[in-house]
C-alpha cells in the first residue's frame, strides 16, 4: 500500500516512503499476530516516530509448531534507494525469558567496527528500529493478554547482495543490510542519507581513535592522492558535495588534523565559501575566479571571457593569457585557507575542543597541483611519519 504523503524538491512533487525499520516493525507486527491467533493478518499498520501512520500487506505469511514468519516489501517511494523493493522478513517464537529480544538473521549484517549505533558483534538493527519493533510486539502481546517472552529474527532475503551497493562493507557491517531509519519515513532527499553516511564514516574512524583525517571530494581527489602524495595510511573520507558537514563532524569528533585534497572545480566553490558544492545549491565557480582576477588587475573583457567559460580550467586559461595567473592562484589560496580555517573554529570555539589543523592541496587534471595552503605538504610528512608509509 502506498504512502499518501509527498515533498516537494527541486520543484517536484515526490512521494515519500518507509524505512527498513519500519517494515521491520510491521512484519513483527504481522507474525506476532499470526503467532498467537493462528491466522496472518492482511495488513499491518504502525505509527512511525514522526507521527505518520503507515499500513502495509502482509507477504509470504508461514506457521510452525511455536513460529510465525511474515514479510513486508519494502516502500522508498520516490527516493533512490538500495532497499526498495526488498523482503524485510520476521520470524517470532517463544521464548523463556520474558521480553522482546531481537535478533538479525540472513541478510542483516553485523557490526565489525566501533563507532556505529549497535556494538561490535551485534546486528545491524539501530536503536530506533529495535524500539519500533519492540512496541509492535508488545502491543499485540497486551492486545491478546500474553505475558511471555518473544525472540524476533529480522531478516532480508537479498541483503548480503543489496549490501554490495550500499556503504556497509567500508563501514565494517558484514553479511547483508543494516535496519536503519530514525523517523520510520524515507524522504526522497537521497543526499540527505549520503551526507548522513558521510558523517558517520568520519564517526566511525574516530571511534578507531584517529586524530587525523585526509577528505577528498571524489574519486578525483582519490587518485590525485593515490598518485601523486603520500599520506601514509591515514583515513581518507570522500565528502562528495558536502565540504561543510564533512568538517563540522570532523571538529565534533575531535579529529587534530585535517588535510582537503580537491580538483579546482569544487574547490573554488570553497574558496567563495560555498561549502554544499553541489550545483543545485551553488555553482559561483566564474563569478569567485572574476572576482579574484578583478583583485589581480584584469580588466572588463577578461571577466566577459570567464564568465563565457564552460569549465574551471578553461577560466584558468582566460586568467593566464591575461597573464595574472600566478595572482589569481594567490589570492584564491588566501581565500581557501581563510574559509577552511574560520569552518572549523566555529566547532573549535564550541565547549572545549582544540585548536584543529587544516590545510589543502588543490590541483587540475590539466596542469596538475596549482597550489597549496600554509602547511599542507608538511601536514602530509606529519600523516605519513603518524601513518606509516602505504
Amino acid at each position: 500500500m502506498a504512502l499518501d504523503l509527498y515533498r516537494v524538491s527541486a520543484g517536484r512533487r515526490l512521494r515519500c516512503g518507509y524505512t527498513t525499520g519500519t517494515c521491520a516493525a510491521l512484519a513483527s507486527q504481522a507474525a506476532t499476530r499470526l503467532l498467537l491467533d493462528g491466522a496472518a493478518p492482511a495488513s499491518a499498520a504502525v505509527v512511525t516516530p514522526a507521527g505518520v501512520r503507515v499500513e502495509s500487506e502482509v507477504l509470504d505469511a508461514r506457521a510452525g509448531a511455536g513460529w510465525a514468519r511474515c514479510a513486508i516489501r519494502k516502500d522508498g517511494g520516490d527516493d533512490v534507494d538500495a532497499t526498495d523493493g526488498a523482503l524485510v522478513c520476521a520470524q517470532v517464537e517463544a521464548a523463556e525469558r520474558d521480553g522482546v529480544a531481537i535478533e538479525g538473521g540472513v541478510g542483516v549484517g553485523r557490526v565489525t567496527k566501533p563507532g556505529l549505533d549497535q556494538p561490535v558483534g551485534a546486528a545491524a538493527i539501530n536503536t530506533v528500529p529495535r524500539a519500533m519493533i519492540t512496541e509492535a510486539v508488545r502491543d499485540v502481546c497486551r492486545e491478546r493478554g500474553y505475558a511471555g517472552g518473544l525472540k524476533v529474527t529480522i531478516s532480508v532475503p537479498e541483503g548480503e547482495r543489496i549490501a554490495r551497493r550500499t556503504f556497509n562493507p567500508k563501514l565494517g557491517i558484514e553479511g547483508g543490510i543494516s535496519i536503519l531509519g530514525t523517523t520510520g519515513i524515507v524522504e526522497p532527499r537521497s543526499l540527505a542519507a549520503l551526507r548522513e553516511s558521510i558523517e558517520l564514516e568520519i564517526r566511525q574512524h574516530a571511534a578507531l581513535g584517529c586524530r587525523a583525517l585526509v577528505i577528498v571530494p571524489g574519486n578525483y581527489g582519490y587518485d590525485y592522492l593515490a598518485g601523486h602524495l603520500d599520506t601514509g595510511r591515514a583515513p581518507v573520507v570522500a565528502c562528495s558535495n558536502f565540504m561543510g558537514a564533512a568538517l563540522d563532524a570532523a571538529v565534533a569528533c575531535g579529529f587534530e588534523r585535517i588535510l582537503v585534497v580537491g580538483h579546482i572545480g569544487k574547490m573554488v566553490k570553497v574558496a567563495g565559501g560555498i561549502m554544499d558544492t553541489h550545483s543545485r545549491v551553488a555553482d559561483g565557480r566564474a563569478e569567485i575566479v572574476c572576482a579574484h582576477a578583478a583583485l589581480a588587475g584584469a580588466a572588463g573583457p577578461v571577466a566577459r571571457e570567464i564568465m563565457d567559460a564552460a569549465t574551471t580550467d578553461a577560466m584558468l586559461d582566460v586568467v593566464e593569457r591575461a597573464g595574472v595567473l600566478d595572482e589569481v592562484l594567490e589570492s584564491l589560496t588566501r581565500a581557501l585557507e581563510g574559509h577552511l580555517r574560520d569552518r572549523v573554529a566555529l566547532g573549535c570555539d564550541a565547549g572545549s575542543r582544540p585548536a584543529c589543523e587544516i590545510a589543502a592541496i588543490v590541483f587540475s587534471q590539466v596542469r596538475g597541483e596549482l597550489f597549496s595552503t600554509s602547511g599542507a605538504h608538511g601536514l602530509c610528512e606529519t600523516l605519513r611519519s603518524e601513518y606509516g608509509r602505504r
